[in-house]
């Protein structure tokens, strides 16, 4: 017997064996997400309701100081150019947090609308032409029901060319900032939690709702802004920027405000072409809003959606949520040996 243990255990005979020794058990923690870390990320980077909320917060403390900076300069008896100070200064204020987050987020910057290389490229000159025809068609409409009068010019010669150059410039920044804030950051990241349309829904109506800021404003004005914001969703899902949207609003406002020379969402601004004049009813001629709050702004829009939706097929989303690495799960045995 004591023989066949000892060529079982290879040991050869006469020699004697103890037990065998039990190697030394190494231990190696097992890698598992920390509560913070769950709390704070998720597969595809910062959970969208913490960059939601940051990004808001830092926004609206940055463009309270911007605005403060801007009112506190003097640039003359004109408080035109204290608008565009506090305009460009809200427009940085959109922007400091989506730059300090595509970096914790480890995305790129053209994730969130605004790609670079298309700056002022083919999709904003295409979205400018759309924007003014559509002012335009509008206020066509309007003068064919008589419910409007061009007037006469009020401005010439270099006072003509200032105030048109200054109005596209107050413009421009106005369209990239209300689209970055709206469709940009927020719509990205929203778009992760909820989905893509109910997102621009929030946006959309949160949009319609900040005009109430504007002197004039009523609720046709209200509903009419949210519209063109979910048309502007429409054009950010088709192209995957933000660039024909924010052509297209700057070309909108200023064939608005300057070229026609009408009331913009409750605004009548200084330095406009013409002494035009809007009549009648204001359900049908829009009034102290303006014609965003004609009833017929309504059908221009849902006409150039339809335009849209069938000359531009949609396309895939412009950047793909980063997966970022996950601790490997922990399901083998805790103790390893070598």
């Amino acid at each position: 017997m004591s023989e066949q243990n000892n060529s079982v255990s290879g040991a050869s005979p006469g020699t004697e064996t103890g037990p065998a020794p039990m190697p030394s058990p190494e231990f190696t923690v097992a890698t598992q997400a920390s509560y913070a870390h769950t709390l704070f990320l998720g597969t595809d980077g910062l959970r969208p309701g913490w960059g939601f909320a940051f990004y808001v917060v830092t926004f609206y403390l940055l463009q309270k100081l911007a605005v403060s900076v801007a009112s506190s300069q003097d640039l003359g008896s004109s408080d035109l150019w204290s608008m565009a100070l506090e305009e460009f200064g809200s427009l940085v204020a959109a922007i400091i947090p989506a730059i300090i987050l595509a970096r914790v987020e480890h995305r790129p910057w053209k994730a969130y609308g605004l790609p670079l290389r298309q700056a002022f490229g083919r999709l904003f000159w295409v979205g400018a032409l759309w924007g003014f025809a559509g002012i335009s068609l509008l206020i066509l409409a309007l003068y064919g029901l008589h419910d409007f009068a061009f007037g006469h010019l009020v401005l010439r010669g270099a006072r003509l060319a200032r105030f048109a150059i200054f109005w596209a410039g107050m413009f421009l920044l106005v369209g990239l900032f209300e689209e970055f804030l709206l469709r940009g950051y927020t719509q990205f990241t929203l778009a992760r939690g909820i989905g893509f349309w109910p997102a621009a829904l929030v946006l959309s109506s949160a949009f319609g709702l900040i005009h109430l800021a504007n002197g004039g404003e009523q609720w046709r004005g209200l509903l009419a802004a949210a519209f063109i914001g979910f048309f502007f969703c429409l054009t950010l899902r088709r192209t995957g920027s933000l660039w024909f949207a924010v052509g297209f609003h700057a070309a909108w406002d200023w064939g608005e405000t300057f070229f026609y020379s009408v009331p913009d969402s409750g605004m009548v601004a200084p330095g406009h072409l013409l002494s035009s004049k809007l009549y009648g009813a204001e359900w049908l001629s829009g009034g102290s809003v303006g014609p965003e709050g004609s009833v017929l702004c309504f059908l221009v829009v849902a006409l150039l959606w339809v335009a849209f939706e069938r000359t531009h097929p949609e396309v895939s989303p412009p950047f793909e949520n980063r997966k970022l690495p996950q601790p490997e799960a922990a399901n083998s045995s805790p103790v390893r040996s070598q």
